[in-house]
């Protein structure tokens, strides 16, 4: 497969100096620079899949007329939190 490259990127010689402090030994700001973009990239998937899913189940919701109460769900999750807690 071809390589392609990005536009160039222009910021405040601040964020250079941050980025390049943080650097691993014998990491290049280019390599630096594409794995932050292929984690946003996957960071931004991920959160588009997390919103579809939600739109999916509150439709069916809708379609269903099957709703949980708020007040009901806090206390199951309260009581899944304090088994785990329970079980460390």
């Amino acid at each position: 497969m071809k390589t392609a490259t990005m536009p160039p990127l222009r910021v405040d010689p601040e964020l250079r100096q941050a980025a390049e402090e943080v650097l691993h030994e014998n990491e290049s700001l280019s390599a630096f620079m594409e794995s932050a973009l292929r984690e946003g990239v996957a960071r931004r998937r991920l959160q588009r899949e997390f919103v579809a899913r939600g739109l999916e189940s509150h439709a069916q919701a809708r379609r269903d007329n099957d709703y949980f109460a708020a007040d009901d769900v806090h206390a199951e999750l309260e009581s899944m939190l304090n088994a785990a807690r329970k079980n460390r």
